[in-house]
């Protein structure tokens, strides 16, 4: 920017020393054009970013980006300082630190969605086949959302990105598959054995991977028979302080023992342990998080409304509202206010908490009335899942952890773990996904004890963990559970 002012400040003798210098040196001028000598003007705009006559198309959007402006707005956040480009274990951006690619980085996404929202790319840029690719590779950790020095949201611009590509493309079969799964989840469940023929029987795999796009090397999650059932009216004291728990899909079909567990902890402390509920005794409430996967706004928006309307009363009651699963409970605190802004949704987000985040703030205030004993494990180590990271709890979950007597924690220092929800499940995306993983997770739960806990609170967290070190993880609420069961 200075060049330019160089003649007056060393007169036209020196400039043409310069000049001489360069042109010995640089006979081409390929290095660092325009500095030095030959400089354009300062303030050419055709030079900067933003030209003369750039404007940001006007989209209907799915999500409220009033904040910025616009979804153009929002994009331009991105500075391009490169805070991004980051090699070290901390959450932003794994797909980056996989590939070392500047497509599949923060900064490059922004980009090229600044570039194709600006017209600069051509006419329907923004739902082409070649922004698709450039947004595949997001695993929506929410990472830059923490990390950017501007905010840069990334994960909820790829769900806005789907939104509009989906309505342009349609939806493939795995995209109503992980979309739709808390629909036909109670229909799966009933039939079980049937649902988890995929991995039982032999060539089922190479099937699945054929018709819908599932990688073969990938074990899918298990159904279970036995599901949670948050029918019933209520569980501990019945003069106890009332917490609601939100029973989430995957932990309700997959994992119910996890429920359970936790059920029992705020139980045994002394909680009424109430279950959210539709209010029409319809379908199990939703966070939307699966259709949100796959840029189904609407439908996610519907189950929003569905939810906000049936915890209303125990939000305006102060009830604390509790999730086990980070990447649905912390869907109530973000995405819920962008589908649905307004006073409903930012109350619901203030009483919503994580299992851990509940345990902490009880053991801080002096409340938690626990009888916690040693158990035959000394050691957890400790992997976070990314929206935990992102959101700022895993101080949290290290607290709780670290209230049963004589167990040491480690945290593993690593990013995304590579599942990301339905991603680790796709045949395009599996390698990097366990490159993700291998990066520091697979290697640090190798090394540890066999008698060790291998803690993850994140459903897909832990089914990595299970598929690429053969360990089995557990939920928080399990190892407070075991630390109950000595008493």
């Amino acid at each position: 920017m200075r060049s330019e002012f160089h003649r007056p400040m060393f007169g036209d003798r020196m400039i043409e020393n310069f000049e001489e210098v360069k042109d010995i040196f640089d006979p081409n001028g390929i290095m660092n054009p325009g500095k030095i000598v030959h400089p354009p003007k300062f303030d050419d705009r055709s030079l900067l970013r933003f030209k003369p006559g750039y404007e940001s198309l006007k989209l209907d959007t799915a999500f409220d980006w009033s904040d910025w402006g616009g979804l153009g707005g929002a994009v331009e956040m991105c500075n391009n300082n490169g805070a991004c480009r980051k090699f070290d274990a901390g959450v932003m951006c794994p797909s980056f630190r996989a590939t070392q690619d500047e497509q599949h980085l923060v900064r490059g996404r922004a980009n090229t969605l600044r570039l194709a929202l600006s017209g600069q790319l051509g006419k329907d840029a923004f739902t082409s086949d070649e922004m698709h690719a450039t947004m595949e590779l997001c695993v929506g950790c929410k990472g830059c959302k923490r990390e950017c020095p501007t905010g840069v949201d990334m994960s909820r611009m790829k769900t806005e990105f789907l939104y509009h590509y989906n309505r342009r493309h349609g939806l493939t079969l795995r995209d109503k598959l992980v979309a739709y799964l808390p629909r036909y989840a109670p229909w799966a469940s009933k039939f079980a054995w049937l649902a988890n023929l995929r991995d039982a029987i032999p060539g089922l795999a190479k099937l699945s991977e054929a018709i819908a796009g599932l990688s073969a090397k990938r074990t899918l999650p298990k159904w279970r028979g036995d599901t949670f059932d948050a029918r019933a009216q209520y569980a501990g004291p019945a003069d106890g302080t009332p917490v609601i728990i939100l029973a989430d899909t995957f932990n309700t079909y997959f994992e119910p023992e996890n429920l359970i567990a936790a059920t029992r902890v705020l139980a045994s402390a002394g909680y009424r342990v109430e279950f959210a509920k539709a209010l029409t005794g319809e379908r199990p409430l939703c966070c939307g998080r699966t259709f949100l996967a796959a840029g189904l706004v609407d439908e996610a928006r519907a189950e929003a409304t569905r939810t906000i309307e049936a915890l209303k009363s125990h939000v305006e009651a102060g009830t604390p509202i509790i999730g086990l699963e980070p990447s649905c409970l912390l869907t109530l605190r973000d995405e819920f206010s962008a589908m649905l802004p307004g006073p409903d949704s930012e109350a619901l987000a203030a009483q919503a908490m994580l299992f851990e985040e509940f345990i902490a703030q009880e053991a801080d205030a002096g409340r938690l009335s626990l009888n916690l004993q040693p158990t035959s494990q000394k050691r957890a180590l400790l992997h976070g899942h990314c929206h935990q990271k992102a959101f700022a709890v895993m101080g949290s979950v290290e607290k709780t952890l670290r209230l049963v007597p004589e167990l040491n924690v480690e945290t593993v220092t690593s990013s995304c773990c590579g599942m990301a929800g339905a991603f680790g499940y796709q045949k395009e995306t599996y390698d990097v996904s366990i490159k993700m993983a291998e990066a520091s997770l697979l290697p640090a739960v190798r090394n540890e004890s066999s008698d060790s806990y291998i803690v993850a609170d994140g459903t897909s967290c832990r089914h990595q963990i299970h598929d690429g070190a053969e360990r089995d993880a557990v939920h928080v609420a399990r190892v407070l559970a075991d630390a109950l069961q000595t008493n």
